[in-house]
């Protein structure tokens, strides 16, 4: 009798595309969770602001630990990468889709995520991928 062969499963090989994937599912959950608060809740849109910037920082938080955990080294700096390129997918979506105009949010909105991405960075490179030495190079 043979064996039935395993089909593998679908792997992104690249640190940065994998982690700018987890963003934006992080992005998706955490744009549901906002709007369940404010259906559900008090909170009006004109006090949503700090909370769009929190959700923001998570997505690129989780963004960077994932990039920074695949590629196994230099993680603040793959991590900040991972946020600085979520940034510029999330302005070129808004400004493609509702035609943003430039504000001072777009680099607080920057500066949120590459800090966060680099913060996941250095919190992913120290967890190590699997087979590797937990990141100690």
């Amino acid at each position: 009798m043979n064996p039935i062969p395993r089909v593998s499963g679908f792997r992104i090989t690249s640190p940065l595309l994998s982690g700018i994937v987890w963003s934006i599912i992080w992005l998706g959950a955490g744009t549901l969770l906002l709007s369940l608060l404010l259906y559900s809740s008090s909170l009006s849109e004109s006090n949503i602001l700090p909370w769009v910037y929190g959700t923001h920082g998570a997505a690129s938080l989780a963004g960077g630990f994932t990039s920074a955990r695949r590629s196994g080294k230099r993680g603040w700096y793959i991590g900040a990468m991972t946020g600085l390129l979520y940034v510029v997918l999330v302005i070129l979506t808004g400004f493609l889709s509702q035609n943003i105009d430039w504000s001072s949010r777009i680099p607080l909105l920057a500066i949120v995520a590459l800090f966060a991405g680099a913060f996941g960075g250095m919190l992913g490179v120290n967890t190590g991928s699997a087979g590797s030495s937990g990141g100690k190079r």
